[in-house]
C-alpha cells in the first residue's frame, strides 16, 4: 500500500523518534537503526543477515518496498535538516569469505549506497567523527554458531560437528573453512579472554541462539592454542571462585 498524506505524519515521528533514540545512544544513526527502532525490522534477523545467511536485508522488513523508501525519504530528510554529516560504511559478512552484504532486492549501487551511509552527530569534534567512521568500517568478528541441533550436515564434506560456520550454500563444519585448529576458550574470564584475543592472529566468537530472548549470544572465542597458552602464563592461575 502506497503512503498516503494521512499516515505520512505518523511514520515521521515514529521515524525521528528511532533516529533521535540512536543519536543519544552511539553518536550516529543508520538505516538499519531506523527500521529495527520503528519495528519493521528485527535484530535476529539482522544477526542473521550480518552471518551471510540471508540474501538481502529488505527481505526480512516488515512491510513493502514502497513504505520502506518513504522511511528512509523520511531519515534522510531529517539528517539533512539537522545538518548530520554523512558516512559511508563497509557492511560486510561474519564469515570466512568477508563477502560484501546487500541490502536491497534489486541490488542497485545507489540504494545499496544509501543504506550504507550513516548520519553522525555534529556536536563529535572532527577527529572523533573520523575514529567513529574509522570502527563502522573495521571488518566484523568471525562468528562460529554451536547450534540448538546436531542434527546438521556440511554442505561441502557432509561432515558434521559441534561447530559450524553458516555459508551462503549451508552450513559449513571447521574442517572445511580452515579454522578447526582453533582451540575454544569458554566465557567466563575476561582478562584471560582479553589477553588471547589479542595474541591470537586469528579468532572467532562463538555464539548460541537464545529462544527466550531470541538473539545469537556469546559462548566464548576460538582462538590459536600458542596464543591461548601465552595468555594463560601471562595472566597466571585465578583464584576459586567463592
Amino acid at each position: 500500500m502506497a503512503m498516503t498524506r494521512k499516515n505520512r505524519p505518523a511514520l515521521a515521528a515514529r521515524v525521528i523518534k528511532a533516529a533521535e533514540a540512536s543519536l543519544a545512544a552511539q553518536n550516529y544513526v543508520s538505516p538499519i537503526d531506523i527500521l529495527v527502532g520503528i519495528g519493521w525490522l528485527d535484530r535476529g534477523e539482522v544477526e542473521r543477515w550480518r552471518q551471510g545467511r540471508i540474501d538481502c536485508l529488505e527481505s526480512v522488513v516488515r512491510t513493502n518496498l514502497p513504505r520502506i523508501s518513504e522511511a528512509m525519504e523520511l531519515f534522510r530528510a531529517w539528517a539533512a535538516e539537522k545538518g548530520l554529516p554523512a558516512s559511508e560504511t563497509a557492511y560486510v559478512a561474519r564469515t570466512p569469505q568477508r563477502q560484501a552484504l546487500r541490502f536491497s532486492r534489486s541490488g542497485d549501487p545507489t540504494i545499496e549506497r544509501l543504506y550504507r551511509t550513516h548520519r553522525l552527530s555534529p556536536a563529535l569534534p572532527e577527529k572523533k567523527r573520523e575514529s567513529l567512521a574509522a570502527k563502522s568500517n573495521r571488518a566484523p568478528e568471525l562468528v562460529v554458531i554451536r547450534p540448538l541441533n546436531d542434527a546438521w550436515t556440511c554442505h561441502r564434506c557432509n561432515g558434521t560437528g559441534t561447530l559450524l560456520v553458516m555459508e551462503n550454500a549451508g552450513p559449513a563444519c571447521l574442517r572445511c573453512v580452515g579454522l578447526d585448529d582453533l582451540e575454544f576458550l569458554p566465557a567466563g574470564d575476561a582478562a584471560l579472554t582479553r589477553h588471547a584475543k589479542a595474541k591470537s592472529a586469528r579468532f572467532a566468537v562463538v555464539v548460541r541462539f537464545s529462544r527466550s530472548r531470541r538473539r545469537y549470544e556469546r559462548q566464548g572465542l576460538l582462538v590459536e592454542r600458542q596464543a591461548l597458552e601465552d595468555a594463560r602464563r601471562e595472566v597466571g592461575p585465578q583464584p576459586p571462585a567463592r
